[in-house]
């Protein structure tokens, strides 16, 4: 189990950290469904991870950023929908 929590929390750290290096180098922009969905999987995966390892400050950072990125899905979808 330990094996498997592990690599989700590295599989959502390097989803995060490619979703920001992606759009630092402009290559995704910040309002992309690409984006915004890298940014959510790998905060779910970071949920997942810190709360097995009952690291809560990281647990906090983690659910705060999946509460902005869900909103802001829904809204590009909604968006996209109506064009």
């Amino acid at each position: 189990m330990k094996l498997l929590i592990d690599i989700i929390g590295w599989a959502g750290s390097v989803m995060v950290i490619a979703a920001y290096g992606l759009n630092s180098y402009q290559k995704i922009k910040s309002d992309s469904f690409g984006f915004l969905l890298l940014n959510l999987v790998g905060g779910i995966c970071l949920i997942i991870y810190t709360v097995y390892y009952s690291a809560y400050a990281n647990t906090f950072i983690n659910v705060v950023w999946v509460i902005i990125a869900i909103p802001a899905i829904i809204k590009l979808i909604g968006k996209k929908e109506r064009q």
